[in-house]
């Protein structure tokens, strides 16, 4: 790399980490922890990329793109932020950030998007602010996991394009909400938003009326999977004909349509119309670093509503985290809300945790994947959208590893479980030695308890 980079961090560590990396990458650096100081650099013309934190002792990094805009129009900024929500995403790219990192983000990534900034001209978003008055202060969409940083990324790409949208994902992971707020954030936002379900286009009037009440705004299709063949082809030619105000179009489904069109059961035509960006929601368990951040956010929140303050002690924090969730984020904000209501003191116990899961309903299968699928394919179903997600960037380094280990993890926790504790049938479960299931219980950190298996 060649080329001088300007850090704004208000952390000492991550300063020196940067300035150490960028040096040794051959770029020059200058590095502050105040916002003043890098609007001086800024305005001195001073650097040829901008690295920046989102809050700092002088105000907030967000704040200051337009100004940097105005003055350096061609200066990329790359936005790094602790504060882990779809609104940083989408307030870095109406800011017309270069790109967007969360906290903690991984060096090499970091390295590699601050090397193709200085090596490319400025790309300018034409994405308007949204009234800060129209929106909430705080978005439910929360999650630090790479997956869900990527979906944000997505969200502040498409949001002010015309593409039809597909949103796919299980139930309770927030589809709707997500086609929401694409809405909201958009230049259609003062228009209206039009969920639709069969019943609305049940005759041959129903799309007609659903433009009528759109009014150039956007239409989503609920669970579009859901609607019969005749009721496809009226979407069709409703999306082929919208009339003078032309509204966006986006859908939600709990299946896989790809699956759904080879069964004859959707229609390709109107598949094809629907997948023009196509994003897909995580289920909780391909994200559990994010429970315990959820948890937080929604105790947060009653407690805000008037609820009294409640925390979750380790053990039960462990155990919300080690639950499969079938329901999803829907699921774990109702099991937090009863825990809330019920909890005996303002530490809610391991035990109190397990009688509010003892209640849940088991896991259901993965999105797509059918009771017949081969473990094998529902592997790779989950690793091409795990690249899908990364969009032309390529995942983080260690992928070899980090897969291994979400595999192994849970095999060698519900083997343990299923022998209540026993190493040494658990290891003849296994088919491994003793002493390996020893050292990868330590690795992995397992924690292993002598207990009969709740049911």
């Amino acid at each position: 790399m060649d080329g001088t980079v300007l850090v704004a961090d208000d952390d000492r560590t991550i300063r020196t980490v940067l300035t150490q990396a960028l040096t040794r990458a051959g770029c020059k650096v200058h590095a502050t922890s105040s916002l003043t100081t890098l609007m001086r650099w800024v305005g001195e013309g001073k650097g040829d990329v901008v690295i920046t934190d989102v809050m700092m002792p002088d105000g907030n990094g967000l704040e200051m793109l337009p100004k940097i805009s105005e003055d350096r129009p061609q200066l990329p900024v790359i936005v790094i932020s602790a504060q882990n929500t779809i609104m940083t995403a989408i307030q870095a790219a109406e800011a017309e950030a270069y790109d967007y990192l969360p906290k903690p983000f991984d060096l090499p990534d970091l390295m590699k998007r601050t090397a193709k900034a200085l090596s490319e001209k400025r790309r300018v978003a034409a994405a308007p602010a949204a009234d800060e008055n129209d929106r909430p202060d705080e978005l439910p969409l929360v999650g630090r996991t790479p997956v869900m940083q990527s979906l944000y990324r997505l969200v502040a790409r498409v949001m002010n394009t015309d593409l039809p949208v597909l949103i796919s994902g299980e139930s309770g992971t927030g589809k709707s909400l997500i086609a929401k707020e694409i809405h909201d954030f958009s230049d259609r936002r003062t228009l209206p938003f039009i969920t639709v379900t069969a019943s609305d286009l049940t005759d041959l009037e129903g799309p007609a009326r659903v433009l009528a009440r759109a009014k150039g705004g956007t239409v989503v299709f609920d669970e579009v999977s859901n609607l019969d063949s005749e009721t496809q082809a009226r979407v069709v030619r409703m999306m082929d004909n919208p009339g003078d105000h032309n509204p966006r179009f986006m859908a939600t489904s709990q299946v896989d349509l790809m699956n759904a069109v080879e069964k004859g059961t959707m229609r390709k035509d109107l598949f094809y119309r629907l997948n023009g960006a196509n994003l897909v929601v995580p289920s909780l368990r391909e994200r559990v670093d994010d429970i315990p951040l959820l948890v937080d956010y929604f105790l947060a929140r009653l407690e805000r509503d008037g609820a009294s303050m409640r925390v979750f002690s380790e053990d039960a924090r462990e155990l919300f985290r080690a639950y499969s969730w079938p329901g999803n984020v829907r699921q774990l904000e109702n099991a937090v809300k009863r825990l809330v209501l019920t909890a005996r003191g303002e530490e809610i116990s391991q035990s109190e945790a397990e009688t509010v899961l003892g209640t849940q309903p088991e896991a259901v299968p993965l999105l797509s994947g059918g009771e017949s699928e081969k473990l094998s394919g529902s592997v790779a179903r989950h690793l091409k959208r795990y690249f899908d997600l990364h969009g032309n960037m390529l995942p983080p380094p260690g992928l070899y590893g980090r897969i291994l280990k979400e595999i192994e993890l849970p095999l060698i926790e519900i083997a343990l479980d299923a022998t209540g504790g026993n190493q040494a049938k658990c290891a003849d479960l296994l088919g491994i030695n003793r002493n390996t299931l020893r050292k990868k219980i330590t690795d992995l950190d397992i924690h292993v308890t002598r207990r009969r298996k709740l049911m």
